[in-house]
């Protein structure tokens, strides 16, 4: 039996709210503690208050939102703590997909690999920092569509958002990009190598160094 058309268009409106939201939070266009107003959201996505309530309730789910008592919705709000809590989580799923990249990639995904461990350098050395930090997560998404661990990787998405706003603070720090640049051509080079050991042990030192960044920046506020 066929969906029917206003269950079709009732889903896919909430697929756009849902995506949209989504990107707008990790953007930092919405900032934590920021009142969600349905209507707003109507217009800016173009879709029904039905599915904007639909994907807030998504979100919620995510971590991403969080309804207050009389208030409605609003982009919750992440502390430092709770910041570094997610990191830790990352840092040993982030290593499992290193690993499973090193064991599943085939010979165009390695060569995808130097060029964009080409791509990271020059905007290092460009100083573009936006770029690098934008490369970064590709990189990052690039790992784990070779590793093929979807839950890992969905996992991964979910904590990902909730701590943007740092990742973002962090990109923007002197001197973090290069850091940063040594760290993942470390991954590249273990997962090229097919040393699913060294690939795991590389990004796990990498989320230890943010996380170390991240500690540094909560003592000198």
């Amino acid at each position: 039996m066929s969906e029917s058309p206003e269950l079709a268009r009732g889903a896919h409106g909430k697929a756009i709210a849902t995506d949209g939201l989504r990107q707008a939070i990790r953007r930092g266009e919405v900032v934590p503690g920021q009142r969600l107003v349905e209507a707003d959201l109507v217009e800016r996505f173009g879709v029904t208050r039905g599915s904007v309530r639909s994907a807030i309730d998504d979100l919620i789910a995510e971590g991403l939102i969080e309804r207050v008592p009389n208030r409605g919705a609003r982009v919750r709000a992440v502390s430092r703590e709770q910041a570094v809590e997610i990191l830790e989580c990352r840092r040993a799923l982030e290593g499992l997909i290193a690993a499973k990249a090193a064991e599943h990639a085939t010979a165009a995904d390695l060569a995808r690999l130097r060029e964009h461990a080409d791509l990271l350098t020059a905007a290092v050395r460009d100083n573009e920092p936006l770029k690098y930090s934008a490369l970064n997560h590709d990189l990052h998404a690039a790992l784990a569509e070779i590793a093929g661990q979807r839950t890992a990787a969905d996992l991964i998405g979910r904590l990902n958002t909730q701590v943007v706003r740092f990742q973002f603070q962090l990109s923007l720090r002197p001197g973090r990009p290069r850091v940063s640049l040594a760290e993942h051509l470390a991954v590249v080079d273990a997962v090229v190598a097919r040393d699913p050991v060294a690939a795991e042990r590389a990004m796990r030192a990498h989320l230890d160094s943010v996380i170390e960044a991240l500690n540094e920046e909560s003592e000198e506020s």
